[in-house]
């Protein structure tokens, strides 16, 4: 049977591989750092598949569609965006078991979008290759949240998948270890006045609601609040309550936090373990 062994909390800033030379090296060493622990204990969960929870940016998807929920369930490639100075290339899909959880949230009150071919954003690209595919044969199933761009999914719906998703692991009938990633975050303005700024109380309450596996808490905040005091970027937590939902009674270990104006944003690594 198919089991969920762990999850992370991850970055996928764009100027990680964009523009780490305008940051402090120390800084983005410690970012380098994270990922690499990341990358090994993948390696030591024995992990088959990575479910990767992202959003996009008016990247792939723009005012014409507008998906609130996506799954890829057949050909990934990525980065789209040329910027990342990643060259583009062919990303393993698991997509037996996409088609699989897709099928089970049609069944279970979910009208996923379907991507059956699919081109990937920073958003789900920059932890696939910093922490994914350095490991080597590990799979991953792409999943994007509307969590950058209004309207967006509300945070108990995100949640509401990430237990359905965490259901359908569980329900799938062959033998498979699972990982899932909830990547963005944690402070950032994007294209407002405040662009720039990182607010450390703001990421250090969110962090620690993590560690705790508060998702309650997490969704307590309401999108107001952390407009104000974390950024329209900080709405990308809804990305962390999918995956920590998925994984049910979870606990989470700050692997790394660097506030990084340089980067635009309060930059946080966690791992999260099933309690």
């Amino acid at each position: 049977m198919a089991e969920l062994v762990g999850g992370f909390i991850v970055s996928h800033d764009p100027m990680i591989t964009g523009n780490p030379e305008i940051a402090n090296k120390k800084q983005v060493a410690n970012v380098d750092a994270a990922f690499e622990t990341i990358s090994a204990r993948l390696k030591e969960l024995e992990v088959d598949t990575v479910i990767v929870i992202g959003d996009d940016h008016y990247t792939m998807f723009g005012p014409h569609c507008l998906p609130q929920y996506l799954i890829g369930v057949g050909d990934l490639e990525g980065p789209e965006e040329n910027w990342l100075r990643i060259e583009r290339y062919q990303v393993e899909n698991n997509a037996p078991l996409a088609e699989h959880i897709m099928n089970y949230g049609f069944a279970n009150g979910f009208d996923w979008a379907i991507a059956k071919s699919l081109l990937l954003d920073h958003g789900t690209m920059i932890p696939i290759h910093k922490a994914i595919t350095p490991v080597g044969g590990i799979r991953t199933i792409p999943i994007y949240l509307a969590s950058a761009v209004t309207p967006i999914i509300p945070m108990r719906r995100a949640q509401q998948l990430g237990d359905m998703i965490g259901d359908a692991v569980a329900a799938w009938d062959k033998d498979e270890r699972v990982a899932i990633f909830g990547c963005g975050g944690i402070s950032h303005w994007v294209g407002t006045a405040e662009m720039g700024k990182v607010n450390q109380e703001f990421d250090g309450m969110v962090l620690n609601h993590v560690n705790n596996g508060d998702v309650e808490a997490l969704i307590a905040l309401g999108d107001d609040y952390v407009l104000e005091h974390g950024g329209n970027g900080a709405w990308e937590i809804r990305n962390w309550i999918c995956a920590m939902a998925a994984l049910k009674k979870v606990t989470g270990e700050t692997i790394c936090y660097e506030p990084m104006p340089t980067w635009i944003t309060g930059i946080g690594f966690s791992e999260l373990k099933v309690a």
